[in-house]
C-alpha cells in the first residue's frame, strides 16, 4: 500500500499551487482527504471527498481550494488559489478503504512540503 503526494514547493503570497496524491495497492477507497500539518502544530483536516465526488472543506481554505478525485486513477488533488502565508505546511494525503467484510481502513502518505513566503 503507498500514497505518493507531489505537487508542493515555494510559492510566493497570492499564488497557486496543485497538489497531487496517488494511491496503489489498496482494495476499494470510499473516500481521500488532505490533512495539513504546520511546525509544532496538529494535523488539521484541509479537504475531503468521497468516491460519489461530495467535497467539504475546513472554512480556512473555502472558496480558494478545490479538492478532485479521480477514481480510475485512485488519485486525488488539491488545486490551491490566493495562498496564504498560513498555508505553508506539510500536506499529507489520507484513504479510507473498505475490504469485502465492511471493516475501514485508513492509509497515510508521508507528503509535501507547501512554502509561502515571499
Amino acid at each position: 500500500v503507498q500514497l505518493q503526494a507531489s505537487g508542493g514547493g515555494l510559492v510566493q503570497p497570492g499564488g497557486s499551487l496543485r497538489l497531487s496524491c496517488k494511491a496503489s495497492g489498496i482494495f476499494k477507497i470510499n473516500a481521500m482527504n488532505w490533512y495539513r500539518q504546520a511546525p509544532g502544530m496538529r494535523r488539521k483536516l484541509v479537504a475531503a471527498i468521497t468516491s460519489a465526488g461530495r467535497a467539504n472543506y475546513a472554512d480556512s481554505v473555502k472558496g480558494r481550494f478545490t479538492i478532485s478525485i479521480d477514481n480510475a486513477k485512485n488519485s486525488v488533488y488539491l488545486q490551491m488559489n490566493s495562498l496564504k502565508a498560513e498555508d505553508s505546511a506539510n500536506y499529507v494525503c489520507n484513504a479510507v478503504s473498505e475490504d469485502p467484510f465492511g471493516n475501514e481502513y485508513d492509509y497515510w502518505g508521508q507528503g509535501t512540503l507547501v512554502t509561502v513566503s515571499s
